[in-house]
């Protein structure tokens, strides 16, 4: 017998060779995947930007029907208006309280107080005020009254819309000192005050002189004809040339009219 060992041994495939078939379907699946992301592709916002409009969502308040008084509202404790009393003026103030509160609430519908601390007449709309130009026509009253006008004449700034109120000085006309500054003070106020009085009564204006100061009160014409004739009273003019200035234009005024 032969040896085993000695025996050719045949070499035989019995396994079949062994195919990659699994990454096949991992490519099929990505491909399907990719073909229905770029599909079903949408725009996404970066997270900045994400919570930029969340931000602004939250701050945003939603559509509400607007309140036709809110923004009234919204500046009817803001609106104030101070006008400050020099100390000479106290006791005017402090008499004629009723006669300024009374319009000033009444008519207007707004809050006046005086601020004991600040020294301040301090007005502010209410609830119940209607127009916005009413703050403005109170200051203007107190600051009227303020300046030395009393309450009926500056009651006009009140009722009236075409009135104003102007200042200036002697030295803005002519530099003057001393006595010449006096003297020309007294051209302007006249004897007893019958010059200031003739210049009021033909211009349909009021003048308060307080010191150096002068105000008027009046329309824009008018008060530009009672400027006119107390500018030559300062500069030196005789009183009757002045009066015969004021009947002129007073005249022409009159025919235009």
């Amino acid at each position: 017998m032969a040896d085993v060992d000695d025996l050719p041994i045949e070499e035989q495939d019995d396994m079949p060779e062994l195919v990659e078939t699994a990454p096949q379907p991992q490519q099929s699946a990505a491909a399907e995947v990719g073909q229905t992301s770029s599909d079903e592709f949408k725009k996404v916002a970066s997270k900045r930007k994400r919570k930029m409009t969340d931000k602004m969502e939250v701050d945003k308040p939603a559509n509400l029907p607007e309140d036709p008084s809110r923004k009234r509202k919204k500046g009817e404790m803001g609106e104030v208006r101070k006008i400050p009393v020099p100390p000479h003026r106290y006791s005017p103030l402090k008499d004629s309280w009723a006669k300024i509160f009374a319009p000033v609430v009444q008519h207007l519908h707004l809050q006046i107080r005086f601020n004991l601390r600040s020294r301040n007449v301090e007005i502010r709309n209410s609830k119940d005020s209607d127009d916005i130009a009413n703050l403005q026509k109170a200051a203007d009253f107190v600051k009227a009254f303020v300046l030395g006008f009393e309450v009926e004449d500056a009651l006009a700034l009140v009722r009236l819309d075409d009135l104003f109120v102007e200042t200036f000085e002697v030295n803005d006309v002519k530099p003057l000192k001393g006595e010449h500054l006096s003297r020309a003070i007294g051209r302007i106020a006249g004897k007893d005050g019958r010059t200031k009085f003739t210049i009021e009564n033909v211009t349909k204006t009021r003048i308060v002189l307080a010191d150096s100061k002068i105000h008027l009160l009046g329309s824009y014409q008018n008060i530009r004809i009672a400027r006119n004739a107390i500018c030559s009273l300062i500069l030196g003019s005789p009183p009757s040339k002045v009066y015969g200035n004021l009947r002129n234009m007073a005249s022409r005024a009159a025919e235009r009219f």
